[in-house]
């Protein structure tokens, strides 16, 4: 029963965290100026081509959101919400995308991390597939619209998803309760991500 908790906790963070990077996806199609096949297409690689890489890495293939339909349906839900309904989404203020885009960033940090665990992968290694699950997708969204990846000039982006994936796998190594160590990691992340936004935090960058 426990473990069943366990497994359905982790789908939700998954379905949740897809729809949100789905929404961002369509947004920036829209921005680009994409036609609906192409709001589809970013809104489908945002959601879940950091999932897909991180099951191709640990051996678990064929990946989810391959294997499960409801992966692609909640994608393309994603991108008809945010093209349908374009202008909607664009009143939406700046703080609560960047909200969203930290919650969904938090949850799918540690769903990647526990699943690389479950995979028997090394704790340190996890962490980084957390950190890929989170980033990996909006990093091929930028490359296609031939932009510079949002992690690599974001102030604290990848690295709040690095720590909350360790502040996972490092609650799961002291064999403590799933549900509350999840929880921590994916607030841990959230509020690094937020606070470092609101404060204007960056990582050293060359003079």
């Amino acid at each position: 029963m426990l473990r069943s908790k366990a497994d359905t906790l982790l789908l939700v963070l998954d379905f949740a965290g897809t729809y949100i990077f789905a929404i961002e996806g369509g947004m920036a199609a829209a921005h680009g100026h994409l036609d609906l096949f192409g709001a589809m297409v970013l809104a489908f690689v945002t959601a879940l081509g950091g999932g897909i890489i991180r099951d191709l890495l640990i051996g678990a293939v064929p990946p989810n959101s391959i294997r499960n339909w409801r992966y692609g349906a909640i994608a393309f839900f994603g991108a008809a919400t945010a093209f349908f309904f374009h202008s909607l989404v664009q009143e939406v203020p700046a703080s609560l995308l960047t909200l969203l885009d930290a919650a969904g960033l938090s949850l799918f940090a540690v769903a990647g991390a526990e699943k690389a665990l479950e995979y028997e992968i090394h704790p340190f290694i996890a962490i980084l597939m957390g950190g890929v699950t989170g980033v990996g997708g909006g990093t091929i969204r930028d490359l296609l619209l031939a932009e510079v990846p949002t992690v690599l000039r974001a102030d604290v982006y990848a690295t709040a998803a690095l720590a909350g994936a360790g502040i996972v796998i490092l609650g799961l190594r002291l064999k403590l309760p799933r549900t509350p160590v999840t929880i921590a990691g994916g607030t841990v992340c959230f509020l690094l991500r937020m606070v470092s936004v609101w404060l204007h935090w960056s990582l050293p960058t060359v003079k």
